[in-house]
């Protein structure tokens, strides 16, 4: 029995000195991204959704070999930037998938056609911009009014791209479908939050338009009228974004179609 005690204390006075119990000598993350998606045309800010139906940022550390996995996947803000303040130093691929134009794009046999993402060695703060071609442009005309508790609103939605432009990116990818092109709908969010959107939505008052096909090709620049379902009671305050996104999904196969969005406006109901 002596024996067994004096063995089991020989065995742990023997970890006790191996680096099992040695501090953790790695640094705490602390390295900072900051960046923001925008029009490559315009300049302008992408805006999104602040959720996975938004504009997703993808970060890969490179330093750990060819077949390391990437970072966990974040959200951009609204207003189409992002940020991540706790990597750690290395060399990352960085890439965006949203509305757009997808920046790495390859054939079906997966040969990269195009690499539009970044690769940069992260030790600090840094602040980038990605920039990207929207599928659609979402306008206001005019500000949202009030009748009978419901809010009216005028939008008009564009092709950022032209249909030729698209083509010629997308076509190379395979299996193209023109139907890729069409406008699938016009949304109207309502929320008492200043982030509204799809995530971000009041049911009660949100509402849409769907169209089948090609049926809004006519509609392209138009001036389109949308209203809010229900009645908001007086009083409140809420927020509204238009909203339309287009028949393809990013990234491919995700069967996720994004849409591309406009400012949020407050609107006050008397």
């Amino acid at each position: 029995m002596k024996n067994s005690i004096f063995g089991a204390i020989g065995i742990l006075c023997m970890l006790s000195s191996c680096s099992l119990f040695e501090a953790d000598n790695y640094e705490a993350p602390s390295v900072a991204l900051k960046g923001v998606v925008v029009d490559a045309q315009t300049g302008e800010p992408v805006l999104t959704d602040q959720g996975s139906e938004g504009i997703r940022v993808r970060l890969t550390e490179l330093s750990w070999g060819d077949n390391v996995e990437h970072n966990p996947d974040f959200y951009c803000m609204p207003d189409g930037t992002f940020q991540h303040t706790k990597l750690f130093k290395g060399n990352y691929h960085i890439t965006v998938d949203g509305p757009f134009i997808p920046l790495v794009r390859t054939d079906v046999d997966g040969k990269v056609l195009s690499d539009d993402s970044k690769t940069m060695e992260l030790n600090g703060s840094h602040e980038i911009k990605m920039e990207v071609h929207p599928f659609l442009k979402v306008e206001w005309v005019g500000d949202p009014t009030v009748e009978n508790g419901k809010i009216k609103a005028k939008v008009k939605v564009t092709r950022a791209v032209s249909e030729q432009f698209f083509r010629e990116k997308i076509e190379p990818m395979g299996n193209f479908s023109p139907d890729f092109l069409n406008v699938k709908d016009i949304q109207l969010f309502v929320s008492y939050s200043s982030t509204v959107g799809y995530r971000a939505r009041d049911e009660r008052w949100s509402t849409k338009i769907d169209y089948s096909g090609n049926s809004f090709d006519t509609k392209l620049g138009q001036v389109i009228e949308i209203e809010s379902a229900n009645e908001i009671p007086a009083g409140r305050t809420v927020f509204v974004r238009a909203a339309s996104r287009i028949n393809y999904d990013t990234p491919r196969g995700t069967g996720i179609l994004r849409w591309n969005y406009n400012e949020a406006k407050r609107v006050n109901i008397p």
